[in-house]
């Protein structure tokens, strides 16, 4: 089939050789513009790598951006990772419409930071849409979709790279041959389950030590890689990324302890104290300077979190 790619990131990148080792022809590749002096995007690299056209707008519905991609003759658009708005206009030019990948078990969390809040809120399940795009956020038909377990340990990272990256672009593949066929069964979301929420950011991320060790330890694991789990320790900003869930009596059970201070240090790392048990810490941050095993922070048992 001959495909215009619109994307960007790792996820655009492995989308395009995807279709492109298969035979697939990729016309031209869509991708967001770069800041002045930022690296090309990766997928931006990858097709000028494999001297497939580039195209950067900063609306897809202006006319150069329309008459652009009805001039690819394409029989099938591929949205594989987007953040910029993209029309009705522009996605209906292709022979057959075009799919958009979605890492959520659609309608459930809309919004572009649906592989955090699961985790975050401690579902055990999660999963993968594919869907033609609409004017709404994230609200169009589904073609297809994957569900995937959220393990008890599973990170926003061992989400996304282990089990939604690789199950998204076969995916794609799968929902596109499906739609270039003519046999894609699509289904209207049921707006009756449809959730959103906005952006995992600085203020979502930081820790309420009151909350029980449950709640503390799936927003450390949601955040972790990005944007980093964080709290106050001392006046500095400590980041929080690996760590492990330690369940205990802990009422009265660290004496003179309170709630959020750090009540050891550990072969590995530091514990703190929480509702219902204790987190420990493994791998963290101070301030700008780089991640650490937690026993190597410099914190001191005592030191209260805020």
């Amino acid at each position: 089939m001959r495909l215009a790619l619109i994307g960007q990131q790792a996820f655009g990148r492995a989308a395009l050789d995807a279709f492109a080792n298969r035979g697939d022809t990729v016309a031209g590749v869509f991708v967001a513009p770069e800041k002045p002096g930022a690296k090309p995007d990766p997928l931006n690299a990858r097709a000028q790598e494999l001297g497939i056209p580039v195209f950067q707008f900063q609306r897809y519905g202006s006319d150069e951006a329309l008459t652009t991609i009805k001039d690819l003759a394409a029989d099938l658009g591929v949205m594989a990772y987007v953040t910029q708005f993209v029309p009705q206009a522009f996605v209906a030019i292709p022979k057959h419409g075009t799919i958009q990948f979605h890492p959520s078990l659609l309608p459930a969390h809309r919004g572009p930071s649906s592989i955090n809040w699961p985790i975050i809120l401690g579902k055990r399940e999660t999963g993968l849409s594919i869907f033609r795009p609409s004017d709404g956020l994230d609200e169009g038909p589904v073609i297809l979709q994957k569900k995937l377990a959220i393990g008890a340990d599973d990170t926003l990272g061992s989400i996304y790279f282990d089990k939604i990256f690789p199950q998204g672009l076969a995916a794609l593949l799968e929902a596109a041959d499906l739609v270039v066929a003519g046999t894609a069964r699509e289904q209207v979301q049921d707006e009756t389950q449809a959730t959103y929420e906005g952006w995992v950011r600085t203020a979502e991320a930081r820790i309420v030590w009151s909350q029980h060790v449950d709640a503390v330890y799936n927003l450390i694991r949601g955040c972790n890689p990005q944007p980093g789990a964080w709290t106050m320790a001392g006046g500095r900003r400590l980041q929080i990324f690996d760590a492990r869930k330690l369940v205990a009596r802990t009422f009265g059970a660290v004496k003179g302890q309170k709630l959020a201070q750090i009540a050891a240090i550990t072969a590995e790392g530091f514990t703190v104290h929480v509702q219902g048990g204790f987190v420990e810490v493994l791998r963290c941050r101070l301030d700008d300077g780089p991640k650490v095993a937690g026993k190597d922070a410099g914190l001191a048992v005592g030191t209260a979190l805020e």
